[in-house]
This record gives C-alpha cells, sequence and structure tokens, in this order.
C-alpha cells in the first residue's frame, strides 16, 4: 500500500484519468474530492462490497434458473421407446392394425 501525506487542497492522480483531492480534514475526518470519468465506478468499500454482494447473488439465481431451464429441456424431450426384455410377453396386438382387423361386413 502506498502512503501519502497531503493538505487540504492537495491531490493525487491514480492512472491518467482519476484525481483525488483532499478538501477538508476536521479532526479524524477527511473530506475527499474525486474526478473521475464517468466510465470509471467509484464507491465507498462499504457500498462496493453491497453491489458485489448483490452481483454474486444474482449471478447464483441466474445459474439456478438455467439449471431448472436445462432440466426442463431435457424433460421436454421425447424418450426412445425401451428395448423389451426377452422374459416380457410381446404386447396385445391392436385390432387397428390392418392384418389383424376384419374386413367391414357388405350389406347385400
Amino acid at each position: 500500500m502506498l502512503v501519502l501525506t497531503r493538505r487540504t487542497g492537495e491531490s493525487i492522480v491514480i492512472g491518467d484519468e482519476v484525481r483525488v483531492v483532499v478538501l477538508e480534514v476536521r479532526g479524524d475526518t477527511v473530506r475527499l474530492g474525486i474526478e473521475a470519468p464517468r466510465s470509471v465506478q467509484v464507491h465507498r468499500a462499504e457500498v462496493y462490497a453491497e453491489v458485489q454482494a448483490a452481483n454474486a447473488a444474482a449471478v447464483s439465481r441466474a445459474d439456478d434458473l438455467e439449471a431448472v431451464a436445462g432440466t426442463l429441456r431435457r424433460m421436454a424431450r421425447p424418450r426412445p421407446p425401451s428395448p423389451r426384455s426377452p422374459d416380457q410377453p410381446a404386447a396385445p396386438s391392436t385390432p387397428d392394425s390392418p392384418e389383424q382387423s376384419p374386413a367391414p361386413a357388405r350389406p347385400e
């Protein structure tokens, strides 16, 4: 960690785009001003921790939803017919099959 001593009105520069200015020192409280582009997020540490926890929870919920969706997709797929075991009797033929259905009676 870099440790610097600054007085009111003095600043530090982070990278090319971020500037931190000491605005006021009152007792054990220091007021800082931060100049940064809008694309750079600036948070107090406790707010940043809350944002990270919320993001992790959202990702976890999204992962859970994707797992449920995957299960539903697998359940929706038609299952191939299971092969008949040798000791199972053959299924009885239905009267709808052409070779088993009797010819319709013709009126004379």
